[in-house]
């Protein structure tokens, strides 16, 4: 038979528990919402009229090397774009956020930009002896050819 501080400290190591038990579903669920409202504000950069402005000029330029674009175009602008697609593969990288949710977001605009962008890419590596240039919208751009090959072939597996 119990006495009542057995009882009690049973109680107690409960209450402890589910306290725990509440907590961690509780961290879970905030960071769940943080990602969400990281997600949130990379997809408003990506909508906004300012960033929307200088991606819709980088598609119409004509690109066929570094030392061209530069002389023609000079790097300003194409800043902004690479800089925000180079900051989502250093969270996808991290796995802040997850492939499935970046693929959904931006799939088309990764591999345009960064095939078109290539040869700026390359040119800033080899001018500036930067060999890590870019290599996050690399990064990026290889994980997004990655899913979409293995989304093509788990739809081929199940058509």
């Amino acid at each position: 038979m119990l006495d009542i501080p057995s009882i009690s400290a049973i109680v107690a190591a409960a209450g402890v528990l589910v306290g725990v038990a509440l907590t961690v579903l509780q961290i879970r669920q905030q960071t769940k919402i943080r990602q969400m409202d990281l997600v949130m504000r990379l997809f408003s950069t990506f909508a906004s009229d300012e960033f929307q402005e200088e991606y819709i000029k980088f598609l119409d330029l004509k690109i066929n090397d570094y030392d061209e674009f530069v002389k023609t175009y000079g790097l300003r602008g194409m800043f902004k774009v690479f800089s925000f697609f180079e900051s989502v593969g250093i969270l996808l990288n991290r796995k802040i956020i997850s492939i499935d949710l970046v693929q959904q977001l931006f799939r088309q605009s990764i591999p345009i930009i960064w095939e078109k962008g290539k040869p700026i890419q390359i040119g800033m590596r080899r001018k500036y002896n930067q060999p890590s240039w870019g290599q996050w919208f690399e990064y990026l751009y290889n994980e997004i050819k990655k899913r979409e090959q293995q989304l093509q072939q788990e739809g081929g597996k199940s058509g």
